[in-house]
């Protein structure tokens, strides 16, 4: 059996919002490949210790704050290794390249080097998920006043919407998201469907949100490009990774008006749920704007939410 290696890896990103990628060297596996900065986790240390040493090593920068983010594991032919990606937001000093070819801050959006090594392929695409989700929520404010205020939302850099609306007709549905599509569109934001991947794709939309049910009783991915899936418990966040769902979402973390009896996770329930999963989750649950900070500290890539996006007082 192939020993499995541990490995920490960040995601160092420049205030311009670009990351960095490193350029593999001649004498190495893959060689002329690209990476993200990182190293071996030794014995006796953690991987966001690892990863603080070997980022000084590599690249002669001082460390602040690492977040940690997602897990994911690849075999190799010369190794199996498990990958802890941080995000690294917070540090200081002049980039000095010891170990890469080369190295080169790419846009989130559309990466331009390459090849990747395929550990780190996916990877890519968990950066381009908008660290933000706003949930609409039509039946209880009406159709107009929501994209009303999906107008504003999308001005105000909104990049991701779902559509939930239990109980909405299905014919108002269709015309609803395909309106909802539309609009996202003029502004390069992506749209996923609550529950109904066939609706989905008729409308145009990016994607399916699945519910924690139908995670249960699906035997493969659908076919479109963002899959994602609502979870309350750590076996169906494991089941939504089985599937392959590029995110999840993950609550409720505060008490909710939607919810109102619902008990709450909390931020230390929510880090320990979602530790070590191969694949971005959003926090869900009485947050708001104020909440990203503390939720990318717990290991969120960002949150959604219903009343939250769409407050504006």
């Amino acid at each position: 059996m192939t020993k499995r290696v541990e490995v920490a890896a960040g995601v160092i990103f420049r205030r311009d919002g670009r990351f960095l990628l490193g350029q593999r060297a001649p004498d190495t596996f893959y060689a002329g490949y690209w990476e993200f900065p990182g190293g071996k986790v030794e014995p006796g240390e953690s991987p966001p210790d690892a990863l603080v040493r070997e980022l000084d090593e590599e690249l002669g920068i001082r460390v602040q704050a690492v977040r940690p983010w997602i897990t994911r594991e690849h075999l190799y032919e010369h190794a199996h290794v498990r990958l802890h990606f941080f995000e690294v937001a917070d540090w200081e000093g002049e980039l000095h390249d010891h170990v890469h070819s080369a190295l080169s801050w790419e846009r989130v959006e559309a990466p331009e080097v390459g090849p990747m090594l395929p550990a780190n392929g996916p990877i890519l695409k968990a950066l381009r998920l908008p660290r933000w989700m706003g949930i609409t929520h039509a039946v209880d404010i009406g159709v107009a006043r929501q994209l009303e205020l999906l107008d504003a939302a999308l001005a105000g850099g909104l990049r991701l919407i779902q559509v939930r609306e239990p109980g909405m007709a299905v014919s108002e549905l269709r015309a609803f998201a395909a309106e909802i599509v539309t609009r996202a569109r003029a502004f390069g934001a992506s749209v996923v469907v609550n529950g109904n991947a066939a609706l989905a794709a008729e409308t145009g939309a990016d994607g399916v949100h699945l519910s924690a049910a139908q995670l249960a009783v699906l035997g493969a991915r659908p076919a479109l490009e963002w899959v994602g899936a609502s979870c309350h418990t750590r076996a169906e966040l494991e089941r939504a990774a089985d599937l392959g769902v590029d995110y999840a979402v993950l609550g409720s973390v505060q008490p909710t008006a939607t919810h109102p009896g619902q008990a709450a996770l909390g931020w230390e329930r929510f880090a320990e749920l979602i530790r070590g999963l191969p694949m971005p989750v959003l926090a869900l649950g009485g947050l708001v704007r104020a909440d990203m900070a503390r939720a990318r500290a717990a290991g969120a890539h960002g949150i959604a939410a219903i009343r939250g996006s769409w407050d504006q007082s």
